[in-house]
C-alpha cells in the first residue's frame, strides 16, 4: 500500500498499574510538534485495565485517544500488546509511531514493526520532520556515539521509533484541551497469548532513584579510583541527591552499572545536575542533556562538558568537592 494511504502520528502511551507513565507525556510533546508540521492528528494508544486519567492524554497535546481496557491487558502481557498494536496499525494506518524505549517497550515494539513488516530506529535522541517528503528523521549515536546518525525510512509504513524517558521535556498540560477518546473492545478469541504471568518482583533500593532524582552528582574517570566516589557519596548525602557515573567509572569497577548515565545506561533530567571530573563525551552527555542545571567541576577549561554547562568550575575537583559539602553542612 502506497504511503499516502497513511495519515497521523501516534504515541504508545505505556501505564502501569493504571498509571499512564511519564515517558508518554514526553513524547506527546514531541508528537504535537511532528504532527503540527505534517498538518496531522496526533493520537494515543492506550492498553491496559481501570486506567485513570485518560483525559490527561488530551491535556497533553492528542487529538485523539484509542483506549483498549480489559483485565487481560492489565499487566502488560508483551504478546498480547503486540497483537493488540499490530491490529490497531493495520485498520488506522498512522504514518508514524511512537513508544517509549522502556523495558516494555524494548520487549514488544520491535515485534509489532516486524511483523507489519517496517522500520524501526530505537533509542532515538531526537525526532524531526521533513515535511516535504513526510519524512521522519531519527537521530541516534551510533559507532561507539562518536557520531550521530539520521535515520530515515523512505519506504514502509508506518515510522517507527523508539525514545528513552526523559530525553524530550513534556508540555504543561492544557485542560481546555478538547479531543476524542475511543473505547475498543478486547477480543478475547482473537487475541490470545501462549505466556502466563506468575509475578511481580519489585526493585528494593534504599537509595534515591537515578531516574527520578531531582539532583544528581555525577562522577567520572578524573575521580581516579572508587575510593573519591565516597566524596560524591557525602555530597548527595547532604543534598538528598542521588549519585551517577560514566560509563568509564563503571568499566573501572568504581561504582555499579546501576549507576551509569548515558548511551548505554540511563538517561536523566534532573533540576540540577553537578557532573565531577567528567571530560564531556558524547556518549555521556545524550544520556543528562536535557537536565534543567548543569554544573560542571572540571580542572581542564577545555573540557567538552563546559559547552553543555550551565555552570562550569575549572578547578581541583578534591578541593572544591570538599569545599561544597562542608559549606552545605553549615547551612
Amino acid at each position: 500500500m502506497s504511503s499516502e494511504h497513511y495519515r497521523g502520528v501516534w504515541v504508545f502511551a505505556e501505564q502501569r498499574d493504571g498509571k499512564i507513565k511519564g515517558v508518554a507525556y514526553e513524547l506527546l510533546a514531541k508528537g504535537r510538534e511532528l504532527a503540527d508540521a505534517l498538518h496531522t492528528e496526533l493520537s494515543a494508544v492506550c492498553f491496559g485495565h481501570g486506567i485513570g486519567e485518560i483525559d490527561q492524554l488530551i491535556a497533553h497535546g492528542a487529538d485523539r485517544v484509542y483506549l483498549v481496557d480489559s483485565p487481560a491487558l492489565a499487566n502488560n502481557q508483551e504478546d498480547l500488546l503486540t497483537q493488540q498494536l499490530i491490529e490497531l496499525i493495520q485498520q488506522h494506518r498512522p504514518e508514524i509511531v511512537l513508544a517509549g524505549a522502556t523495558a516494555l517497550g524494548r520487549a514488544f515494539i520491535p515485534r509489532v514493526a516486524a511483523a507489519l513488516p517496517t522500520g524501526l530506529s530505537a533509542d532515538c535522541i531526537d525526532l524531526e520532520i521533513d515535511a516535504e517528503k513526510r519524512l521522519l528523521l531519527q537521530t541516534k549515536p551510533t559507532f561507539g556515539g562518536n557520531i550521530m546518525a539520521i535515520i530515515t525510512c523512505p519506504k514502509a509504513r508506518p515510522q517507527m521509533a523508539t525514545v528513552r524517558p526523559h530525553v524530550f521535556s513534556r508540555h504543561e498540560p492544557d485542560s481546555r484541551r478538547k479531543g476524542e477518546i475511543v473505547k475498543l473492545d478486547f477480543n478475547r478469541e482473537r487475541i490470545t497469548s501462549r505466556t502466563k504471568l506468575l509475578d511481580f518482583v519489585a526493585e528494593i533500593t534504599e537509595t534515591v532513584r537515578i531516574e527520578e532524582a531531582d539532583v544528581i552528582i555525577a562522577g567520572g574517570r578524573g575521580l581516579e579510583k572508587a575510593e573519591n566516589f565516597e566524596m560524591l557519596d557525602e555530597l548527595a548525602s547532604v543534598m538528598g541527591a542521588a549519585v551517577g557515573a560514566t560509563r568509564a567509572a563503571v568499566d573501572e569497577g568504581w561504582t555499579t552499572y546501576s549507576h551509569q548515565i548515558g548511551q548505554t545506561g540511563k538517561t536523566v533530567c534532573p533540576r540540577l545536575y553537578i557532573a565531577v571530573g567528567i571530560s564531556g563525551a558524547l556518549q555521556h552527555v545524550v544520556g543528562m542533556q536535557t537536565s534543567e542545571c548543569i554544573v560542571a567541576i572540571n580542572e581542564d577549561p577545555t573540557a567538552p562538558i563546559f559547552e553543555v554547562a550551565t555552570y562550569g568550575i575549572v578547578g581541583d575537583l578534591f578541593q572544591v568537592v570538599p569545599m561544597l559539602t562542608e559549606k552545605l553542612k553549615k547551612r
